[in-house]
């Protein structure tokens, strides 16, 4: 098990109130009008059955954030790609975390939290859900 465990998964799993990809404002240009990025969190889901769901899960590197939600299940993570992650809890200092390739965690069902992906590169994680 991951040494810091419990913040490997305050960010891993994106979570069920995320859509497969969500779109965040940028910034405001000097002329008042919006700028945008296309920030999509890549979530598909690799096998569903009525115990387990397995998603596959990439962050984007340098997107703000996954925006606070909350997870339904339990679940366990691989990591596939190395890097780093910042997570957020509410009443919690912020933690960024490094990652090796094949680092794994678990994290309980009813975690609150937001992640964000502060790299230069792409982080791709496999999630089980035990439902």
């Amino acid at each position: 098990m991951l040494a810091s465990g419990k913040a490997f998964f305050a960010g891993i799993i994106v979570g069920a109130t995320i859509a497969a990809v969500a779109v965040r404002p940028r910034a405001v240009a000097a002329d008042g009008n919006a700028q945008t990025t296309q920030a999509k969190y890549s979530i598909k889901i690799a096998l569903e059955n009525d115990r387990v769901r397995v998603r596959d899960v990439t962050f984007p590197p340098g997107v703000p954030d996954t925006g606070m939600h909350t997870h339904e299940y339990p679940h366990v993570g691989v990591i596939l790609t190395p890097g780093s992650l910042t997570f957020t809890e509410p009443g919690k200092p912020t933690e960024t975390t490094k990652f090796d390739i094949g680092s794994v965690g678990y994290r309980e069902a009813h975690v609150t939290h937001q992640a964000a992906n502060p790299g230069k590169t792409p982080m791709r994680v496999i999630e089980v859900e035990l439902k």
